[in-house]
């Protein structure tokens, strides 16, 4: 055990969620497991004193039975299904109707054992089960395949298949599982897991019931003031004639204000010390300069940035069941969420030019950098931004920028659906289930999703950058009578309006059936078919202006468009934020006047697009990338289910078969080119018509996917399972996408490009799980478990040469060889023959001389780049221990779980950017600690959750990202005061965790985040 691993084991700080390990059968879509507050106890189970009395007990409990509630219930009840349950489920069900134990369902699904979260906005987005990061983990809503519209990075097309949590509040689940292990049964898509977000049902809850709930929500991260926001949720269930109707809606309401202060910096490509290129450092002026064979890395851009965000979600959900006959029961469901979320940014930054440079650096082999300092010529006397075009440019001097951006859009999720369940006779149950579901994401304003705008003050002297702490410290120190605080020299310069659409639309149908053989070593067979049409549109495009120099006058912008903010308070916690050469303060700017201003002044939103087009409505971009995708999958599967006695103890086996049948559509739109032009000596254009079209690609596969499950129990209490499945994850969107787009330029040898392949085959896993149980007390057990996934089909790039779209060269034609026949031997030389012999195949532009392409000139080939399966292959182990331990009748109990993983193929990173790497990324150890109290109406517990540092990308195979160990510490409590009324309080990151990342070296810092305390105070009311 490593030495992080050793640092965990002694904080011992409790984790507050309910962790209920649930492993039915076969998931159905039209139920949902009973809350802890609905588990009735027998005599043996019960405890001394319970947190309900019997005058509690609903509908058909008897009053001799207790019914408790809270952790000790769903505690009790979860290990109880884990024992009797076969294969691999973990899962998190609510404490009670309306009380999940999180608010947020991804920092639930961390508390699992193998389950980690990224988090986005300073909350839980997206999960990592076993390494396998959210790309690799498929999403259901009760037992349905969802779509999602997730935006990524906001600087291309959307492309991710991964689902976001943060678009669900936590109020109206029931419970959460997740499915490690393959089953047959269950929609494919996760090689991590498939997760299944159960909601509740009204049947299942016999008479009316209802919770209301609101708290205030206190952000201590916020830049500003009005710091507390409101949450506002409620849940109500009844049936009617004898509990043949039952209806249930639920609703929630909630508001987040927070922000989330970053210093960031950018960095070029690890280079040897030897190369001599665009990243090379000076050879004079550096303190233990790398060596030849050392790699380092230098800052391209570096920056302070404050973001206030501010997020709204609202969350509903309306079910109708009927059940005219015992053995017949409907329901019709619609569950909507809508996610809205606006980023106002702010930041102050320096660019980085590489020529009178002075550093100092670590030893190798790979260098980190301690310290980089460059100086510039002050600006010409006299002259000012813009500069005047060359050749007679003046020297405006280095920029220091004042930039700011707003990010602004809406994700909607709707799902519409029915299920009729029906047992004909004893033997048979029969369900149907569909649903229509759509996930949404636009951006909410004319100016569009992600939007950037810069400003500067021109005449930095020295710009320097250290590394010996936490928090890089940027200092800048100005020419003599430059003054950056002076809101007169603040300049306008370039721009960029970005704009993104994102829709998924899938419609689901689901026929399944069971076949019980009362008893015999055949115990059930499960049968079914499930058809999927999966219909996806990514689209984005962007206005530019690269004005970088100046769009105008720094007079043309009022000063009190412009505030002062300071820096240093912003960073608390991260070491050096203190350090008085750090930038201490910056001007930020309203960011709705200033877009009105610059457009006003410059047509910064009407800036013609490169094909002379329309760029759109206002700011928002018109699109220049257009993908549609629709993906069918036919999927049949047959299971059987066995029940015998080994060695005269009781066992189980499960064997089953799914075949997946897959079909892609892929289009997308590209521009059309209609020629080409020699232009230089060797460089040649690609001329684009007036129009965009669309091009299609097609693809097909089919995967035979096997599951089995087997259990033994040995040794009274003690369970033993194995288990071995074949699990897929599809590729992502931008892979499959069916357009091919040309680069502008080519050479004399060709040109190149890009092309999506829907024939892509999914990433397939062969899966191998082994666990040991021991349940030695009615609220207590530890096990063990180990993992190991094979996994193949990972996708790389591949070069194939082709033509395209009917273009020609002049290179080789008859034109060009008449030249090379008369003596020409340079390019130019060609050129001048081609333009005095055939004048009207050329076009005089200025000072340019554009040859044009023929027809009977040679096609011109293309090295196209497509993602193609490759060889590569991965082995991911690992194993996930976990101790769950009632102290007696006391109330206190606590949870401890830890996982290892470990990987066959990690990043070197001693190797140089132009060796090409694979490597898997999110692998980590994580773990958990818990320390609960139950008893007396009081309910309360501590959270710890660490991650140890883990690849989080790996910059195309050449540059790695890290993320460094994290460990975050919640608490909650609950006092319930009076029947039905409760009173509560939450604390999340309780003490202030920060998040960081690095490159190669630990002083390659790229993200580092000071962590912030959210508390909430509320009162719960249930009748």
């Amino acid at each position: 055990m490593s030495a992080s691993h050793m640092k965990f084991m002694f904080r011992w700080l409790a984790s507050g969620s309910t962790i209920a390990l649930i492993a039915p059968g076969v998931a159905q879509a039209q139920t949902a497991p009973p809350p802890a507050d609905q588990t009735q106890q027998t005599e043996e189970q019960r405890p001394t004193t319970a947190n309900t009395s019997s005058a509690e007990a609903p509908a058909g409990v008897s009053g001799n039975d207790i019914v408790i509630t809270g952790i000790r219930a769903s505690l009790r009840q979860s290990m109880d299904i884990k024992k009797n349950a076969q294969g691999v489920v973990d899962a998190i069900s609510a404490e009670e109707m309306g009380k999940f134990p999180d608010t947020n369902l991804a920092e639930s699904l961390q508390r699992i054992t193998g389950v980690s979260i990224d988090r986005s906005n300073g909350e839980g987005s997206v999960v990592t089960v076993r390494g396998f990061g959210p790309e690799y983990n498929l999403i259901l809503l009760n037992g349905r395949q969802m779509p999602t519209a997730n935006f990524g990075n906001g600087d291309g097309a959307p492309n991710s298949r991964a689902f976001d949590f943060a678009n669900l509040a936590s109020e109206g689940i029931a419970a959460v599982e997740v499915y490690k292990s393959g089953r047959v049964t269950l929609p494919t898509g996760g090689i991590g897991s498939t997760i299944n977000i159960l909601t509740p049902r009204p049947l299942d809850r016999p008479g009316m019931r209802a919770t209301l709930s609101a708290k205030g929500v206190l952000d201590t991260s916020r830049n500003g003031k009005d710091k507390i926001t409101p949450e506002v949720a409620g849940i109500f269930s009844d049936t009617f004639a004898d509990n043949r109707v039952g209806i249930l809606v639920t609703g929630s309401y909630q508001r987040r204000k927070a922000s989330v202060n970053s210093a960031n910096v950018g960095w070029r490509d690890g280079y040897l010390g030897s190369e001599n290129n665009w990243g090379s450092l000076p050879a004079t002026g550096q303190t233990n300069r790398p060596g030849p064979t050392d790699v380092y890395q230098v800052q391209q851009n570096a920056s302070y940035d404050l973001n206030d965000i501010d997020r709204r979600r609202i969350n509903g959900q309306a079910v109708l069941q009927f059940r005219p006959m015992d053995n017949l029961t409907g329901t019709l469901d619609y569950t909507y969420s809508q996610n809205k979320v606006e980023i106002r940014n702010s930041n102050v930054g320096v660019w980085f030019n590489f020529g009178d440079v002075t550093s100092e650096w670590t030893d190798g082999p790979v260098a980190g950098p301690i310290f980089y300092s460059e100086n510039f010529a002050p600006p010409d006397p006299g002259c000012t931004a813009p500069s005047p075009p060359a050749p007679n440019a003046c020297n405006i001097g280095k920029d220091l920028s004042y930039s700011g951006s707003l990010t602004a859009n809406r994700s909607v999720n709707k799902s519409i659906g029915g299920n009729l369940a029906w047992d004909p006779f004893h033997q048979l149950h029969l369900e149907f289930d569909a649903h229509h579901s759509t996930a949404e994401s636009k951006p909410t304003n004319k100016f569009g999703s992600n939007m950037s705008v810069g400003n500067a003050v021109f005449g930095i002297a020295n710009q320097n950058i250290n590394y010996e702490n936490d928090l890089p410290i940027i200092n800048v120190t100005m020419a003599p009578g430059v003054d950056e605080l002076d809101p007169a020299n603040i300049t306008p310069t370039g721009n960029a309006f970005r704009t993104a659409y994102f829709k998924d639309r899938i419609d689901q149908a689901q026929l399944k059936g069971n076949w019980d053989f009362d008893g015999s070593f055949l115990d059930s067979i499960d049968f079914g078919v499930s058809y999927v049409d999966n219909k996806i549109r990514s689209a984005f495009g962007v206005i530019q202006n690269d004005t970088w120099g100046g769009a105008g006058p720094a007079s043309d912008i009022p000063d009190d468009i412009f505030t002062l903010e300071t820096l240093p308070d912003k960073f608390p916690g991260i070491s050096g934020h203190n350090d008085p050469a750090m930038i201490q303060s910056f001007y930020t700017f309203d960011f709705e006047r200033m877009v009105a201003l610059i457009d006003s002044l410059y047509g910064t939103c009407s800036h013609p697009t490169p094909a002379g087009k329309p760029t759109g409505v206002g700011c928002l971009a018109q699109f220049s990338t257009d993908r549609r995708i629709k993906e069918r999958t036919l999927a049949p599967y047959l299971q059987a289910n066995m029940v015998f006695d080994l060695f005269q103890r009781p066992s189980h086996l499960r064997a089953g078969i799914r075949y997946e049948r897959t079909k892609i559509n892929s289009a997308a739109l590209v521009p059309v080119p209609i020629g080409t032009q020699w232009a230089a000596a060797n460089e040649f254009n690609i001329t684009n018509g007036p129009d965009s079209a669309f091009t299609s690609l097609k693809g097909k596969y089919h995967e035979w996917l096997p599951a089995v499950d087997f259990d033994v129990e040995p040794i009274h209490n003690v369970k033993l399972r194995a288990s071995y499945s074949h699990t897929i994850t599809r590729a992502d969107y931008q892979s499959m996408q069916g357009g091919l787009t040309l680069g502008n330029l080519f050479r004399v040898g060709g040109g190149d490009g890009n092309q999506g392949n829907p024939n892509l085959l999914p990433f397939k896993s062969k899966n191998i799980d082994l666990s040991a149980e021991w349940y030695y007390g009615k609220e207590s057990y530890l096990s063990v478990g180990y993992f190991h996934k094979d996994v193949s089909n990972y996708i790389s790039n591949t070069i194939v040469e082709q033509t395209a779209f009917d273009l020609h060269t002049p290179v080789g034609g008859p034109r060009y060889n008449a030249a090379i026949a008369a003596g020409a031997v340079t390019p130019e030389d060609i050129r001048a023959y081609i333009a005095l012999h055939y004048p009207s195949t050329v076009i005089v532009s200025g000072p340019q001389t554009l040859i044009q392409s023929l027809p009977e000139d040679p096609l011109l080939n293309f090295k196209i780049v497509t993602p193609a399966n490759s060889d590569q292959k991965a082995k991911i182990s690992g194993w996930e221990f976990n101790v769950q331990h009632s102290f007696w009748n006391t109330g206190f109990g606590a949870i401890l779980n830890y996982t290892i993983v470990n990987g066959s193929a990690k990043f070197d990173n001693t190797l140089p950017h132009s060796v090409f790497q694979f490597a898997l990324v999110g692998l980590s150890d994580s773990a958990n600690a818990v320390l609960f109290y139950d008893k007396h109406g009081i309910q309360a517990r501590l959270a710890y959750n660490w991650r140890d540092k883990f690849l989080s990308n790996d910059g195309g195979g050449r540059n790695p990202t890290y993320t460094e160990a994290y460990g975050q510490l919640d608490g909650n409590a609950s006092y319930e005061f009076r029947k039905g009324y409760t009173v509560f309080v939450e604390g999340i990151n309780l003490t202030g965790s920060s998040r960081r990342t690095h490159q190669r070296h630990v002083n390659n810092v790229s993200f580092v985040s000071p962590g912030y305390a959210r508390y909430m105070a509320g009162v719960r009311v249930s009748f």
